[in-house]
């Protein structure tokens, strides 16, 4: 299938999926966590752990672990709000949130949805790329959920580097494109509003393809809800571009499917995935809440 400007809408399978950039980062075994894969190269879920009591041994094989992995899940794990952001500041300092309510503390975002508030976070996103400083990771815990309906799906962005055309990956590596909060949470806001928020957040560029400062990696880091423009091309050029590169997160190969229970917990590496609300549950009632750690900034 071929999209516009003649980009193919899908390459898959010409190249191995892979969890590593083949720095043989992961060959140690964990000793104490039990790792079960959930997904070929995104997803894991953790046994033996309880999140409320981590120690230093156990944070450093969960780091490994989520490096390897990007995403983690946990069940059964029924964290009090200080105990969730314990949890976090095992990794830095709280990302302060600018557009979601807060929880019980101001460092907790809460997503609360009932049948007067309809889920708006299905779209494929990056949480914050619009920061000069995006998030490094977020905690995402499960208070209440729906009978049915209300999963949440990441995707592997390295995954999806990897299966782009040679002479995509080319092209890319060396454009920036810009962000901002415009795009998308600008839609409900004031002009006045607007200017406030970009004092804070003013547009910024970051590169197209991003490395994990961790792993050496090479990933996509372009997102709907705010990269705005592919930075240099000539306008068609870019939309065209930039449309093909958004739709790598839709790709079911690099995805990964979780199924939310009360207690669940769910860390990702926000660098190097996309993530994307399924919004099927109304109207049912699902109240999540969400702690996020300061990143860097990307090269």
């Amino acid at each position: 299938m071929v999209g516009a400007q003649g980009y193919p809408r899908l390459h898959f399978g010409t190249r191995e999926l892979r969890r590593t950039a083949g720095e043989q980062l992961f060959d140690q075994s964990y000793e104490r966590l039990t790792l079960r894969p959930v997904g070929v190269t995104i997803g894991a879920l953790v046994e033996g752990v309880d999140l409320g009591e981590i120690d230093a041994e156990t944070h450093l094989e969960l780091h490994r672990a989520l490096l390897e992995w990007k995403v983690l899940f946990f069940r059964d794990q029924h964290l009090t709000g200080a105990e969730h952001i314990a949890l976090a500041n095992l990794w830095g300092d709280i990302e302060a949130n600018d557009f979601f309510p807060n929880g019980e503390a101001q460092e907790i975002s809460r997503l609360a949805k009932d049948d007067t508030a309809v889920g708006m976070e299905n779209i494929w996103h990056s949480d914050t790329s619009f920061r000069s400083d995006p998030s490094m990771l977020s905690i995402l815990r499960a208070i209440e959920v729906p009978e049915i309906g209300g999963e949440t799906m990441w995707a592997d962005m390295a995954a999806a580097y990897d299966n782009l055309p040679d002479e995509v990956r080319e092209r890319i590596d060396d454009l920036t494109a810009t962000h901002t909060f415009v795009k998308s949470w600008g839609l409900t806001m004031t002009d006045k509003a607007i200017a406030e928020m970009e004092r804070i957040h003013p547009r910024i560029s970051h590169p197209v393809v991003r490395t994990h400062p961790e792993t050496g990696r090479k990933f996509l880091y372009v997102n709907e809800p705010f990269t705005e423009v592919l930075d240099g091309l000539p306008g068609d050029e870019a939309d065209a571009l930039l449309d093909y590169l958004l739709f790598q997160a839709r790709v079911p190969e690099y995805q990964v499917r979780f199924r939310w229970e009360p207690g669940s917990v769910a860390i990702w590496d926000n660098r190097i995935t996309q993530h994307y609300a399924v919004s099927d549950y109304f109207p049912q009632r699902r109240v999540m809440e969400r702690v996020t750690v300061v990143g860097d900034q990307p090269f």
